[in-house]
């Protein structure tokens, strides 16, 4: 692959990267921990992700337990869910948190797998947006003393990758929307 295309792969995998996180944080019916990947925790001054301060562990299906490492931290750990988009309402023994996850009903399913199409497309605009900024790019090589044929090889070289990227994306919004149907 030309080293003027690949630049414009860096670009689109980036793309990818990024959807493939948000499908993640995308709950299913199923205790997934990558829902709390966004938040954040006030770790004495400082936010730090829930990762970082305590134990997550999915003991059961639809279930997700965190042990801080220091006690005193529940407060500030059930604050940080609370806040956040999850949607979900922590409880607490003294020592773990827990959060459970309601069933999804069927009407929440296909509003889930609408979100998961919209990411899909919102991505699909960004990887074809990245080609079109690519052919730009190729189109005026052509004021460089870059022969026709060689940006036209180039234009083609992106459109295949651009092709491949955006059925991998495709992929991925089946798998996500098969997961997320799935009772």
């Amino acid at each position: 692959m030309d080293a003027r295309v690949k630049t414009y792969e860096e670009k689109m995998n980036k793309s990818v990267d990024f959807l493939a996180s948000d499908l993640a944080a995308i709950r299913a019916g199923r205790a997934n921990p990558h829902v709390l990947d966004k938040l954040k925790v006030d770790y004495y001054g400082s936010p730090t992700p829930i990762q970082q301060v305590g134990n997550i562990t999915v003991p059961e299906a639809r279930m997700i337990q965190i042990a801080p490492w220091e006690k005193s931290l529940i407060k500030e750990i059930e604050k940080a869910i609370m806040c956040s988009d999850i949607g979900i309402t922590p409880s607490n023994d003294g020592s773990v948190i827990r959060l459970v996850f309601p069933e999804l009903t069927e009407e929440r399913r296909k509003e889930l797998a609408k979100d998961v199409k919209k990411k899909g497309e919102d991505c699909k605009v960004a990887i074809r947006n990245t080609r079109r900024d690519g052919n730009d790019a190729f189109k005026k090589l052509g004021k460089e003393d870059v022969s026709e044929d060689e940006i036209k090889q180039l234009e083609e070289e992106l459109q295949k990758l651009t092709d491949k990227v955006i059925k991998e994306i495709d992929h991925m919004i089946d798998e996500k929307t098969k997961e997320i149907m799935t009772v």
